[in-house]
């Protein structure tokens, strides 16, 4: 059987609850495992503690830059060879960097389980990190910039509406980063840059899968208890005002020939339970054929050709964003009266029962669905362990959601949604493109 079935069908029995053993090694790495034998598959991750938030406002695009720069090599794996080791071992491997974090990790055969470990602490203990790989890795950077982004039909969308709802805090820089930025770097300052982020008490190290507590435990001392403690990472605490009229705002996109309405409200921590009443509202309106934007603005009046919502929770703050697209005769400003109507009716009239239960069973199957692959219940204990400093919420996160009440969904969409809190973009094609 593939690797990649095998691998899906790992925790499939388990995904109700999630049995875990954590501990901390003396270099400060934390280290969770979870056991489940029903597939021979096994992933050694690390999530480190540092995101585009953590960059320095003239040198942003870091942390995502070393997302690529740390599969370079280490003092024992040779330039261009990490990822053949990988393949030939049966393996596959990945990384990914959010404004909060960044994350790395393998997926090998669980009679691998101490290799993954050991590329991992390489990573952590000696990367190699010199102007070839650093130049190497801004060319592959600059090409995903002009592919997802600069070429892409929407691509600065995102980031248009960081940099208008953030004023002080980092959020308010894309993850990508500037590539002026990047090539201003100096290879010092690349070099410390991992030197203060990416050390074992920044991280946390997740074992789950198919293999023997024991040995683990004792690779796991071997390969990264030998390295040594950073220093403590301090960290600054950026407080936003308050928004309290519409911030308007316009984009011009050359790849774009329908222009998009955005509405983007500034919200809690993803830890704060309103965050969570926050998704529930993103449900209700956008999640479905069957949620009330799309049915009444795409199906019924016919006004938008799409129609969209989400919740973009972070660690610090987070924003709740709804966009569409308007379908002629009807213009931005249609659309957005339109959803506003919407909004006023969530924020005074209760949601009924029927529609409260349809929801928590919503919520119940993603649960479920995100717990069900060894991948995700790894993915998971480590963003609930760094992020919101609580394993267990891996099981108990769910209860949260269950406990919401239909007050509450009012009540909070009164609190967040409101016109004098947001932002209004204007996502239009470019004047270049329009006459052409």
């Amino acid at each position: 059987m593939a690797l990649s079935a095998l691998f899906m069908l790992g925790g499939v029995a388990s995904a109700q609850k999630v049995a875990f053993e954590e501990y901390t090694l003396d270099n400060g790495l934390h280290v969770i495992l979870h056991n489940d034998q029903s597939a021979p598959t096994v992933i050694t991750s690390v999530m480190y503690h540092v995101g585009a938030k953590d960059e320095n406002p003239e040198r942003t695009g870091f942390a995502h830059f070393f997302e690529h720069l740390l599969f370079e090599g280490t003092e024992n794996i040779k330039r261009g060879e990490w990822f053949k080791i990988v393949t030939s071992n049966g393996g596959v491997n990945n990384a990914n960097t959010t404004d909060d974090r960044t994350y790395y990790y393998e997926v090998f055969p669980s009679n691998n389980l101490e290799l993954g470990l050991w590329m991992e602490a390489e990573r952590m203990l000696h990367p190699i990190i010199n102007q070839i790989g650093v130049d190497t890795q801004n060319e592959v950077v600059k090409e995903e910039k002009r592919l997802r982004v600069d070429n892409q039909p929407y691509g600065n969308f995102l980031a248009e509406v960081k940099k208008n709802i953030f004023k002080k805090h980092p959020y308010r820089w894309a993850t990508i980063g500037s590539m002026d930025h990047l090539d201003a770097a100096t290879l010092e300052e690349f070099q410390a840059f991992n030197k203060k982020f990416y050390v074992p008490n920044n991280a946390v190290l997740v074992v789950a899968g198919d293999f023997k507590k024991d040995q683990a435990k004792e690779w796991i001392q071997k390969y990264f208890g030998r390295i040594k403690k950073g220093a403590e990472v301090k960290r600054e605490t950026f407080v936003e005002d308050p928004i309290t009229q519409t911030i308007k705002a316009k984009f011009e996109d050359s790849n774009i020939q329908i222009p998009a309405i955005v509405a983007a409200y500034r919200t809690p921590s993803m830890k704060t339970r309103d965050a969570r009443v926050l998704d529930m509202i993103s449900s209700i309106l956008t999640d479905g054929k069957s949620s009330r934007l799309y049915k009444k603005i795409v199906d019924e009046k016919k006004m938008a050709l799409q129609i969209g919502a989400f919740s973009n929770s972070q660690e610090d703050y987070g924003s709740y964003i709804i966009y569409g697209l308007p379908q002629a005769p009807n213009t931005p400003q249609d659309i957005l009266t339109a959803i506003d109507a919407e909004i006023v009716a969530l924020q005074t009239e209760l949601i009924s029962e029927k529609d409260l239960q349809k929801l928590q069973n919503k919520f119940e199957n993603q649960y479920v669905d995100s717990n069900s692959t060894i991948d995700g219940i790894a993915d998971n204990l480590a963003s609930f362990y760094l992020l919101y400093g609580d394993v267990n919420l891996i099981n108990t996160d769910i209860d949260i959601y269950h406990s919401i009440t239909r007050e509450e969904i009012r009540d909070v969409a009164k609190k967040y949604l409101n016109p004098n809190q947001r932002l209004v973009l204007d996502y239009v094609p470019s004047k270049e493109k329009a006459q052409n």
